[in-house]
Parts: C-alpha cells; structure tokens; sequence
C-alpha cells in the first residue's frame, strides 16, 4: 500500500480487527513519532549537561580570577621589590601566569584522568557515548586554558602596573 502513513491508520485498523476482533487499537503512531517521544529525555540530559558544563567553566574562571587576585594582593610587596630592582612588567607579567597556568597544569593533570575513568563508566551507561574521544578531550583542555589564561590577565596586568615605590610603602 503505498501512501503517506496518516492515510494508512484505516486500513491498519481494518486489518488488524480482520486478524484479531477483540484487539483494541488506542493510538496510531509512526516509529519517527515514537523514536522522537522515547528520546526527547535524553536530549533534555544532554542540554542540561551543557549547560552545566558552562556553569562549571564559568565558576572555574571566577575562582581562578579571585585566587590570582589575591595572590597579586598578597605578593604586591614582593611585586614592587621585583620592579625596584630591575624587573620589568613582562617579567612580572609572566611570574603571574606561569602562576596561573600551573594551577591550570595541576587542575588538568587530576581531572583528565578522573575525565577518562567516567567515561568509561558513562559508556556503559549512554547509548552511543563512546568511552574517550582524544578531539573533544584536547578541545576542552585548550578552553581550560585560553579561559584561565584569560581569568589572569586582568590581575597580571593590575600587577605589571604596580609602582615599585607604593608596593614597598605599603608592606
């Protein structure tokens, strides 16, 4: 029978009650219809997913940015001494974010193991989740980076500023 499956839903029900009189048909479906219905969850778990991957990037930059500005308070004596004694503002620049990147560096270094360890087990879990994809791996520790990195540069800079003079009168 050939046709769109909206015209079918009589000559299913005929044939069907010709087979079987005492079987009750409730509700015609097509299997996109029911494939769309059984795995519109899974869509909603995966967007929430991403949203909380966002979050969870966006709290790492908000942490990473308060932890070097309070370093860059703390070490603001030190800071000025480095100035005064002949540093300039790429040196200081960079003894901040050679900070920060560690910290990233250390970060990596526990979460890509922990990363690999839950997505085997979300494999068993997800269909057609595969347990390691080293492009999305290495794409998400380059944003893990280009976001701290960018987290750091505004104290980094607050640093490089710093009048040698005023940091050593304030200690």
């Amino acid at each position: 029978m050939a046709g769109r499956p909206q015209n079918l839903e009589a000559a299913v029900r005929r044939a069907l009650a010709n087979i079987n009189p005492n079987l009750t048909v409730l509700e015609m479906v097509s299997l996109k219809e029911q494939l769309d219905r059984n795995f519109n969850q899974d869509e909603l778990v995966a967007r929430l997913t991403e949203l909380f991957g966002l979050l969870a990037l966006i709290l790492v930059c908000v942490g990473l940015y308060g932890v070097t500005s309070y370093s860059v308070a703390r070490r603001t004596g030190e800071i000025g001494l480095r100035m005064a004694l002949g540093a300039n503002r790429r040196n200081v620049l960079w003894l901040i974010l050679r900070g920060a990147l560690l910290q990233v560096g250390i970060g990596l270094a526990i979460g890509v193991p922990v990363t690999l360890a839950g997505g085997r087990l979300m494999a068993g879990l997800l269909y057609g989740v595969k347990s390691y994809n080293p492009v999305i791996l290495g794409l998400a520790a380059c944003v893990l980076a280009a976001c701290a990195i960018a987290a750091s540069v505004v104290p980094a800079r607050r640093a490089a500023s710093i009048d040698p003079m005023q940091a050593l009168r304030i200690e």
